[in-house]
């Protein structure tokens, strides 16, 4: 099976970065969008932003230009660079990858999620 491993959590402070990252155990041939989402305790999970296989991006309204997704030099990457950081972006990050099985069939990977907290 496909795993899914972020890094690059942790606690920092308002006005702090991080820099998220997510890396896949093989390559997916076929992959439709890329993207990070993030849940906070008792809220329903909510996208961050979302690139496509042509590298195409959406973000979004909270972001507000302070985050950027990108994809790594090394194949089946995907980083998400947070800036100015806020206490309300506290909550577990995921990757998630959008696999074309085809004959319209698509399959969701998701990662375990990985803890942001930015607190003082």
């Amino acid at each position: 099976q496909v795993q899914v491993v972020e890094s690059g959590g942790g606690l920092v402070q308002p006005g702090g970065s991080l820099n998220l990252s997510c890396a896949v155990s093989r390559i997916i041939f076929s992959i439709k969008t890329m993207g990070w989402y993030r849940q906070a305790p008792g809220n329903t999970r909510e996208l961050v932003a979302v690139m496509t296989s042509g590298g195409f991006t959406d973000y979004a309204d909270f972001v507000q230009d302070r985050f950027t997704i990108s994809r790594g030099n090394a194949k089946n990457t995907v980083y998400l660079q947070m800036n100015a950081l806020k206490p309300e972006d506290t909550a577990l990050y995921y990757c998630n990858i959008v696999e074309i099985l085809g004959d319209g069939l698509e399959f969701d990977y998701w990662g375990q999620g990985i803890q942001v907290t930015v607190s003082s």
